[in-house]
């Protein structure tokens, strides 16, 4: 009779397992880790949230830019040797904080946001294209808090998103992608030097100056969050079309 267990040497008289398996501890059984469940689900609750929120900046960055002409006016009046400004200088620098706290609120918002949504649409693009991805889903949202990798990872990512949510036979340009996140680097960069310059700043003079680089700046955000807002509506519009086009199992 053959071993049960090693099924090659002869089993012992009245046993069925050989001299040496009967020896040898019982061998584990194998464990299994099964990878992360992938599945659709709407983005587009989640895209029209973004969209708004990000539409909230731009309104924000409008009101930045007025507060900051104000505050160059008053600047400009203080170097040019008007007098009589004191007070307008408060109410000036009084609405630019004000504006300044306000922001900051609306873009914790939106980072919260739209870091779901991003996510969110990171796995549906999963689902379409299990292999087409350079970077795992993880790294939808911490690529965007890790120096360095963050100034392109997010892009890569949002680029493989981007593919694998076009029509099964007819992809999308890259174009919107790379715009918008050329400006919102830009923006990051301008709105840092901006507020290093302005912080730094004692002199009229160099308020003037300052102030000069922080409406470059708010500019340059407002149109990054412009185009932003047509990334995310045209993503998501694009993976729920895919999913009603098929095949993909959906929890809509």
């Amino acid at each position: 009779m053959i071993c049960a267990r090693c099924q090659h040497f002869e089993a012992a008289p009245g046993g069925t397992l050989c001299t040496q398996c009967a020896v040898a501890p019982e061998p584990e059984a194998p464990q299994f880790t099964a990878a992360p469940v992938a599945w659709v689900r709407s983005p587009v609750g989640l895209g029209r949230t973004a969209a708004a929120v990000l539409g909230l900046v731009v309104v924000i960055d409008l009101f930045a830019i007025g507060a900051a002409m104000a505050v160059y006016d008053v600047a400009g009046d203080l170097v040019g040797g008007v007098s009589g400004v004191g007070e307008r200088a408060e109410r000036a620098d009084s609405l630019y904080s004000s504006v300044g706290l306000l922001r900051t609120s609306v873009l914790l918002t939106c980072v919260v946001v739209f870091l779901c949504w991003f996510h969110r649409e990171r796995v549906n693009a999963e689902v379409f294209s299990p292999f087409g991805h350079a970077k795992k889903r993880g790294w939808a949202i911490g690529a965007w808090f890790v120096p360095i990798v963050n100034l392109w990872f997010p892009r890569r990512i949002a680029l493989d998103i981007w593919d694998a949510s076009s029509p099964w036979d007819a992809p999308r340009s890259h174009g919107l992608v790379d715009a918008w996140w050329t400006l919102w680097l830009l923006s990051v960069l301008t709105n840092r030097a901006g507020s290093f310059a302005y912080s730094s700043s004692d002199t009229a003079e160099e308020i003037r100056g300052a102030v000069r680089q922080v409406l470059v700046a708010d500019v340059v955000d407002a149109v990054a969050a412009v185009l932003a807002i047509l990334v995310v509506l045209r993503l998501t519009r694009m993976q729920h079309e895919k999913v009603l086009r098929g095949p993909a199992t959906a929890a809509f």
